[in-house]
């Protein structure tokens, strides 16, 4: 779809001249011939961009009528990237047009193609921009999403904690089993930190292809290497200014590490293919439910970027070592869930307080989640009944308590994955959070043994 330019000035023949000129260039323009008409088509019109002549009827050098539409413009509050534009070469006017909101300045008569770079950079920034709202606007809808709710003394210490390192900048290592809620965690304390008004950015380490490691986290220049077809922001540049959370970072290729470490000691990094040097300007947040001793003694993980990562340590408990939280976060689930697919009214039964604060929950909070989203579909009335939760077939599971006989890794290996997946319906991302194990791990595994899912 074309995106619409008001071109905005009192002579038609400018006005023809810009019109064409982007026209040919994949632009849809509108023609104002003073700035009262301009506020008119702002009405009616999705406006991409306003190209403005400084002067009108009032004189032909002063500028005033120009600078009052960017004044009405601020005031209403519309979020339009404005090129402003004047025959008369003056830095002054240029200086008052950009602080009141315009992103550049042409000089009549215009050199095409600076015209034309100055109005896809502009529109390239405004997407940049809302699209920096969004990403904002997402990591606030999280928070308020929250799985922090607790009444045992674990969490409340845990809380303790939280509040009083959020408003450092201590690198933090968080460590729990899978589905603890460490994501969230890791959210409450950017929304609590000095950085909170810049962007919180999750990379999920174990998603990254090792021969992409570098690009994804780093960037690259165009022409870097084959595919590169354009600039790529890395993820550190991403978190200038706020927080990178890097999540299941046990999962980092050995060959990586490295450059992992020398970036996070020097605190500088250069795109790839690039020799500008940045500087990191992040806070640093890691989570995993490795073994990080294991990893370390087998050579699969390096100790001196442990050690650069785990300034704190912060344990997540597990949902099974406090208790006193499963109800209450059952009950916001519910809400939660409830309010997701249009069923506000329901509630649990008292008859299923018991089984569920029995329950071991292997897949702790997000288990708890997936189940009461499940019960709150299969709910026929207004409360959530045992028969809804399917609890007895899982606590039965042989993956919750049941001895396997004794026979070779591999072949327990196998039946441990078959059994997961029968459990989940087929589904290999909560089969792995059962077993506890990440789900770039599970589809490894999947691969060696030859099985298939629904979700693979």
């Amino acid at each position: 779809m074309k995106q619409n330019i008001l071109i905005v000035d009192d002579k038609a023949d400018v006005r023809l001249s810009a019109a064409f000129l982007l026209g040919n260039h994949g632009y849809h323009c509108l023609e104002a011939e003073s700035p009262t008409q301009a506020l008119e088509l702002l009405k009616s019109n999705d406006i991409a961009l306003i190209l403005l002549d400084m002067n009108y009827s009032l004189d032909t050098t002063s500028g005033e009528e120009g600078l009052s539409f960017l004044q009405q413009l601020h005031k209403a509050a519309l979020d339009i990237p404005v090129v402003a534009m004047t025959a008369w070469s003056s830095v002054e006017l240029a200086v008052q047009a950009m602080q009141l909101g315009a992103g550049d300045f042409v000089e009549k008569p215009w050199d095409n193609q600076r015209l034309l770079q100055v109005v896809r950079q502009q529109l390239k920034l405004q997407g940049l921009e809302r699209q920096n709202r969004g990403l904002k606007q997402h990591n606030q809808a999280l928070q308020n999403q929250s799985e922090l709710i607790w009444q045992s003394d674990a969490m409340a210490c845990l809380h303790e904690q939280i509040e009083r390192l959020a408003k450092t900048d201590a690198t933090l290592l968080l460590t729990g089993e899978n589905g603890t809620g460490k994501s969230s965690i890791a959210r409450a304390i950017h929304q609590q930190s000095l950085r909170r008004e810049q962007s919180l950015v999750t990379v999920n380490m174990g998603a990254i292809p090792e021969q992409l490691f570098e690009s994804e986290m780093f960037g690259h220049t165009k022409g870097a290497f084959t595919d590169a077809r354009e600039n790529r922001i890395g993820r550190f540049e991403m978190a200038k200014g706020g927080t990178l959370f890097l999540d299941e970072i046990a999962n980092i290729p050995l060959s990586q590490q490295a450059k992992l470490l020398r970036v996070l000691e020097s605190g500088e990094f250069e795109p790839v293919g690039s020799s500008r040097t940045q500087q990191c300007d992040i806070r640093l947040i890691s989570a995993s439910n490795g073994d990080f001793s294991a990893l370390m003694q087998q050579g699969l993980f390096r100790p001196d970027l442990y050690y650069r990562l785990n300034t704190i340590e912060l344990r997540i408990p597990a949902l099974r070592e406090r208790p006193e939280d499963i109800l209450p976060l059952a009950r916001h689930f519910v809400a939660l869930h409830g309010h997701k697919y249009a069923r506000p009214e329901l509630s649990l039964a008292p008859d299923v307080e018991s089984p569920l604060q029995a329950y071991a929950w292997p897949g702790n909070i997000r288990e708890l989640s997936h189940m009461m989203e499940r019960a709150v579909l299969l709910c026929r009335g207004s409360r959530i009944e045992a028969q809804d939760l399917q609890l007895r077939a899982q606590v039965q599971s042989p993956l919750h308590g049941e001895a396997l006989p004794l026979m070779p890794l591999d072949e327990a290996e196998q039946q441990l994955l078959q059994q997961a997946l029968k459990q989940t319906g087929g589904m290999a991302r909560e089969a792995a959070e059962l077993l506890g194990i990440s789900k770039s791990a599970i589809y490894r595994r999947m691969e060696k043994f030859g099985i298939k899912a629904k979700d693979a």
